[in-house]
């Protein structure tokens, strides 16, 4: 025997006749069970309905208490999860669509339903009523997503817009279903044609997007598109999967600038080494020239000293490029950022053009940092320079200074950053700003918007190496039109004793025997014509296997050994090591073109690190250093 469902009716009908005669109807219908409870009003049908269930209500809107489709609209609103069939006398097509439309599954005239019409239609609306429940469901699991999901039309017409879509977009459903996108954003191209034209042909597109937000922000979405296709297989609808990926590429973008910069430093390191090892003889020779010959003429004196000075500003563009490769490391002192801020305020404002007013905005209780205050000046002035330049009609340069805690959220947004208590030191202009393509070049070397000769393209990538260098991290916001603002991260230290540089003291040697080591000839000359002048015996080798054996035949007398850190057959690494070997007390002196003196454990061990290309009193003064020393 076949298990006949129970189908609970409730009938809201004030006539008595009609009530018998759909009861009568529902009786002899043998395919289903009908459990059916009349009331006459539609208060009366409330109540029922708050105190149990049906599964589905037959309705006359022609009630004492309630006329015309105000009576299914009432209803309706008190519950909306059970469907209603409404039965009427009023053959009325108009009032009919304003029945469905409004939510009633169906409407049937009394003098025209029969028993089969009757439970055709109680069967049909509970089952539309369960498809739209479940797509109710399946429309909050949609909600639920991260993604934003939308469906439109093949005009490009919104069908469906979930709170994802809200969410990333801006928009809410009601402002958005029913319209094209274009039209609340007109200046967007919401469906590329070459995707809508690949989607066509083969049912499905993927891609990376560019999307305008409802206020004007621009996000980044990977979004997926799958053509819907209906019952006859011709397409009908476009459903769109778009994930937010704006904070993803903005990560991605910054390691690959970080990359590019590691590679570009390499680079500048590999050049720096070679230009130092040229410039080191030349600088070396012009100042021994002046010495040795202090009666020339002035001509040939200015000529010297020409070649001296030229020598020194190509040592000084090449430290540029060490500093922004990492490569050298100054002395550093415990520091407080006010007085290079009120120095820098003073230069600027005594040297830039008055249309440019000069603020300073100093926290109180401002950390100290560990730095070097040359350097940190460097920084200052490079991106005031910067300022100025960005502001040819005048404007408001702003120097300010603050105590800043980086926490894990800050860190994670921006590669470069990291946990930490630092001091924020602001630049901010309010000139011409930055375009946005240019904006991840800007710290690479030797890159610079401005004209010809009007700048190096050092002096951001400078600033850059010089801040990584004290352990900190750079930002850059800038907005064409508005200005720019360079947030430079140091980190802060506790100790507030300040070290004062101390003036190199030049002095002349005591016949001090020394061993230069250095693979390249014309550094070993010039430095040893240097040294002999200033009453030193110089022996020279071009290798660390010369250097060993040359200080094995020498030991009692060699008082300095001079290592470059990088020399073919021996390093100056192992030369090092080796000398340590036969005389544990040797003092040696360390030079490098790039190597700084924290980045080997050789140069550690020396006594001295000295950079090239060195002066003459560089030179001078680290030799009696090392032999104040010894005596």
């Amino acid at each position: 025997m076949i298990d006949i469902p129970l189908i609970k009716v409730l009938l809201i009908e004030d006539n008595p006749g009609d009530a018998r005669l759909l009861q009568e109807l529902l009786v002899e219908v043998r395919s289903a069970r009908f459990e059916l409870i009349q009331v006459e009003r539609l208060s009366q049908g409330l109540q029922q309905l708050q105190a149990q269930s049906f599964d589905v209500i037959l309705l006359d809107l022609s009630l004492p208490d309630a006329q015309g489709l105000e009576t299914f609209i009432q209803l309706h609103q008190r519950d909306r999860n059970t469907p209603i069939v409404v039965i009427t006398g009023l053959n009325d097509e108009t009032l009919a669509n304003h029945a469905v439309q409004s939510g009633a599954q169906d409407y049937l005239v009394k003098d025209q339903v029969t028993g089969d019409v009757l439970v055709r239609s109680i069967r049909y609306a509970i089952e539309r009523k369960r498809a739209e429940q479940k797509i109710r469901e399946q429309a909050a699991l949609l909600d639920i997503a991260t993604d934003a999901i939308l469906v439109q039309d093949l005009d490009g017409r919104i069908l469906f817009w979930n709170k994802g879509a809200e969410r990333l977009y801006g928009w809410c459903a009601a402002e958005i279903v029913g319209r094209t996108h274009e039209s609340l954003s007109p200046n967007s191209e919401f469906a590329p044609r070459a995707a809508q034209s690949i989607l066509f042909e083969q049912g499905e597109w993927s891609g990376e997007l560019q999307r305008t937000t409802k206020s004007g922000k621009t996000v980044t979405v990977e979004s997926r598109w799958s053509l819907v296709r209906g019952d006859d297989d011709q397409p009908k609808s476009i459903l769109v999967v778009s994930t937010d990926v704006t904070e993803k590429k903005k990560l991605e973008a910054q390691f690959l600038r970080v990359q590019r910069m590691e590679s570009i430093g390499t680079l500048a390191s590999g050049l720096a080494h070679d230009l130092n090892n040229i410039l080191t003889p030349i600088l070396a020779t012009a100042q021994l020239l002046q010495f040795k010959f202090p009666h020339l003429d002035e001509r040939n004196q200015r000529l010297l000293k020409m070649l001296e000075t030229n020598a020194k500003r190509g040592a000084a563009l090449v430290k540029q490029v060490l500093l922004f490769a990492r490569g050298v490391e100054g002395e550093q002192a415990v520091l407080q950022l006010e007085p290079l801020i009120l120095e820098t305020q003073q230069i600027a404002q005594e040297t830039f053009p008055k249309s440019i007013t000069i603020e300073t905005k100093i926290a109180g209780s401002l950390w100290s940092i560990g730095g070097n205050a040359t350097q940190l000046h460097q920084v200052l002035m490079n991106l005031c320079v910067n300022a100025r330049d960005a502001m040819p009609d005048g404007g408001t340069l702003t120097i300010s200074a603050e105590n800043q805690l980086v926490d894990q959220a800050y860190a994670q947004a921006n590669l470069d950053a990291r946990v930490g208590s630092f001091v924020k030191l602001t630049v901010a202009d309010t000139g011409t700003g930055i375009p946005p393509e240019v904006v991840d070049r800007i710290f690479e070397p030797f890159f610079t918007t401005k004209e010809i000769g009007k700048g190096t393209g050092l002096g951001l990538s400078t600033v850059l190496g010089i801040i990584q260098g004290h352990g900190g991290f750079v930002s850059v916001n800038s907005k064409v039109g508005q200005g720019t603002q360079f947030d430079l991260f140091l980190p802060a230290v506790m100790a507030m004793n300040v070290q004062e540089p101390q003036a190199a003291e030049i002095l002349s040697g005591h016949e001090e025997l020394v061993l230069i080591v250095d693979d390249e000839a014309a550094i070993r000359e010039s430095s040893k014509a240097l040294l002999e002048a200033y009453h030193y015996q110089v022996l020279t080798a071009a290798n660390g296997s010369e250097a060993i054996a040359l200080y094995h035949q020498h030991q009692k007398d060699i008082q300095v050994v001079l290592v470059d850190m990088m020399m073919p057959v021996m390093d100056g690494a192992t030369t090092i090591d080796r000398l340590y070997e036969i005389n544990s007390q040797v003092k040696v002196i360390a030079i490098s073109g790039i190597v700084s003196r924290s980045q080997t454990a050789a140069t550690k061990e020396a006594d001295r690190f000295l950079q090239k290309p060195y002066t003459a009193e560089e030179l001078l003064s680290t030799m009696r250093q090392v032999c104040g020393a010894i005596a």
